[in-house]
């Protein structure tokens, strides 16, 4: 398999579409096409957030990661929130995940960020083992807290 990582465009909602779809169906949250494609659509309109898709060079993708800007006050530079990142079932063990985040890496080097922030379910071990593999140190100073909102 040989796939190239790059910027995502409009042109990609469908493939985007179907990868998003399965992604929060891995996080266990009902289908729901319409729901991605409008979601993913607002944040490419609106340059909200940068997407990277692993490409196949037919015209599928078998994988995307999408970065959220913020900023570290107290270093007073941006940071990148890495939010999202999954890969088909059928790509999985072939280096896409690895492509996708040194792709995410290589951009915020580009845009002068001081650094990546991401997330994951204790549960999700391979990606763990995936990050820790690049770099990325579990943060052990602080605590996430989250309000949940009706």
């Amino acid at each position: 398999m040989s796939v190239h990582v790059r910027s995502a465009a409009m042109a990609d909602i469908d493939e985007l579409t179907r990868l998003f779809d399965g992604y929060r169906m891995f996080y266990e949250q009902t289908s729901d096409l319409d729901l991605a494609r409008s979601f993913l659509k607002n944040r490419i309109e609106k340059d909200e957030s940068r997407i990277f898709v692993g490409d196949n060079g037919d015209g599928s993708c078998c994988g995307f990661t999408q970065l959220f800007p913020s900023f570290s006050s107290v270093s007073a530079v941006p940071i990148w929130i890495l939010n999202d990142l999954y890969v088909e079932n059928s790509a999985r063990k072939q280096g896409v995940g690895r492509l996708l985040m040194n792709k995410a890496r290589d951009f915020a080097l580009e845009t002068d960020s001081k650094g990546i922030l991401l997330e994951t379910a204790t549960t999700n071990i391979n990606a763990q083992a995936l990050y820790e593999s690049l770099g990325y140190k579990k943060n052990s100073g602080s605590f996430f807290y989250f309000l949940d909102l009706p």
